[in-house]
């Protein structure tokens, strides 16, 4: 509180711009979130079906911008009105317009969230391209978040896009100098494929995804290989802890896959915001 009663007003100016930005971003995150794994199943089944040389089953336009947003249950279309971050569905009670459906709380949500790690990356990293680059990561982070609690699969359309940027952001050091964020994306990629074959050779079982080791590297990436250890462990920790919780209040089986992309976003977000203490925290580790 005292930081932000002393703060320059440029500074503040530029918080709350972010913040409100930032809520935008979210409505437009939540369309990603809904549409891209759509949009890459109706791809895989026209390719099948044109290697097939039988007919495409899916020939409209569908992707991030057409066609409208429109209510899944009677197809009425989202006005501007109705689509105004928050404050719509405040005003609609949470319920389609025309047929009162409900509309899913997860929406504000994700544009609270996305506002919110908006205003707190604008505040400790400025508005210069050092903290125009720490909003792209936390928007991706945050749509494969909620894209693998969905459907357990991080795209690649995601995943590159953040590796590579994170290559390029430290092309001159803006978090990390670049020979630690390429070696981060080296170890980051193969820590997590070493693990997922030792599991498989052990099990026989698959016990993650490919998208999982991309996403780990796009994280060495734009924190440095030093930061993987606390990155590893975080995620792990509250990973174990979530599926020990499904397993005992909600009666999941072992068997039952929970995805770890999620848990990897948020380690990695907190490594972005809490650089410093994690990696003495890891130290400490490594000493005792």
């Amino acid at each position: 509180m005292e930081s932000l009663l002393f703060a320059a007003p440029g500074q503040l100016a530029a918080t709350v711009a972010a913040a409100v930005f930032g809520l935008m971003i979210g409505s437009f995150l939540n369309v990603v979130i809904h549409r891209l794994p759509k949009m890459m199943q109706r791809d895989d089944d026209n390719y099948v079906a044109h290697r097939s040389e039988r007919a495409l089953p899916h020939q409209d336009a569908y992707n991030l911008m057409v066609p409208r947003s429109a209510c899944p249950h009677c197809g009425h279309q989202i006005t501007a009105l109705e689509n105004i971050p928050v404050l719509s569905w405040i005003a609609l009670r949470g319920k389609c317009s025309s047929c009162k459906a409900p509309i899913s709380a997860r929406y504000p949500l994700v544009e609270l969230l996305t506002g919110a790690l908006s205003a707190v990356l604008v505040w400790q990293f400025g508005s210069g391209l050092t903290g125009l680059a720490a909003l792209v990561f936390a928007w991706l982070l945050i749509a494969m978040t909620f894209i693998d609690a969905d459907t357990q699969f991080l795209p690649d359309d995601l995943t590159f896009p953040l590796l590579w940027l994170g290559l390029l952001v430290n092309l001159n050091a803006s978090f990390v100098p670049l020979n630690e964020a390429v070696l981060g994306a080296v170890a980051g990629y193969l820590v997590l494929w070493s693990v997922y074959w030792l599991f498989k050779l052990v099990t026989g079982k698959e016990g993650m995804g490919y998208g999982d080791f991309k996403l780990l590297a796009a994280l060495g990436a734009w924190m440095g290989w030093t930061m993987l250890p606390a990155i590893i462990l975080l995620s792990s920790v509250v990973g174990a802890v979530v599926g020990i919780g499904l397993i005992v209040f909600q009666g999941r089986g072992r068997e039952h896959k929970i995805p770890f992309g999620p848990y990897l976003a948020g380690a990695g977000m907190l490594a972005m915001l809490f650089r410093e203490p994690l990696l003495q925290l890891s130290r400490g580790f490594g000493a005792a």
